[in-house]
């Protein structure tokens, strides 16, 4: 299988406080990887380590087999689309607030046109192309959050929690959502989250993550059913 993202001995801390000691993850090309855990557990600090934000101490991370860093911060970060459980919306226009990555890139206009329309409608929000992000619910807001993130056409999605603040309906007709464009792009996604639910209903893979550590991968199946370890066990609630 085609490996997009690899990680070797990663070592990540934070106020002198080791968060994260990877011993090793492969992230495949067209993958939905799920990262479950507790709390406080080290799933924030492992994404921004991945979107260059955080600067692992040790190890290795490699981008189709190169070491990272062998592309500038902005060439990587041009690269990928993180989306926040709190949605970052600029003080203008849905329409603009899409449009913002893409014109960061400097496209031509009619490309910015045509992508922005092509994704407020693929998440529903056409209608709402030119009201200001700050007149948004939390569901329309995380709904311009992702139409951003696909309309720089990523080669990897980074997913914080990005449901956890909103309503049960609002939560489950974007999980529907996602999870019918991310069949439909193919995009390798990386989604942190502590809902098993969640996990199950949009994953390929999911890595339990205990203090700072990667203790199982598998099928959603395979680790719902088979956890590897008792402290697995109690997480999953088994």
């Amino acid at each position: 299988m085609n490996t997009l993202l690899e990680i070797r001995d990663l070592v990540v801390r934070r106020d002198k406080r080791e968060v994260l000691g990877i011993q090793s993850l492969s992230v495949h090309r067209g993958e939905v990887l799920a990262i479950v855990g507790p709390n406080g557990t080290g799933k924030s600090s492992f994404l921004l380590t991945l979107a260059r934000l955080l600067e692992p101490e040790h190890g290795e991370l490699l981008w189709n087999g190169l070491p990272y860093k062998q592309h500038s911060a902005l060439a990587y970060r041009r690269r990928i689309a993180l989306v926040l459980q709190e949605p970052l919306l600029l003080d203008t226009s849905v329409f603009e607030n899409v449009a913002i990555g893409l014109r960061y890139r400097r496209l031509p206009s009619a490309y910015i046109k045509e992508s922005v329309n092509k994704w407020l409608e693929r998440v529903g929000l056409e209608a709402l192309h030119g009201r200001n992000g700050a007149r948004l619910s939390g569901g329309e807001a995380q709904r311009v959050s992702l139409a951003r993130a696909f309309a720089i056409n990523p080669e990897l999605l980074l997913l914080d929690e990005p449901f956890s603040a909103l309503d049960a309906p609002t939560r489950l007709r974007l999980l529907d959502d996602l999870k019918a464009i991310l069949a439909e792009t193919g995009t390798t996604t990386i989604i942190i989250t502590h809902d098993l639910k969640e996990a199950a209903y949009l994953a390929t893979r999911v890595a339990v993550m205990l203090h700072g550590h990667i203790v199982q991968i598998g099928a959603p199946q395979q680790v719902f059913s088979s956890p590897a370890s008792p402290d697995v066990a109690a997480f999953l609630g088994i």
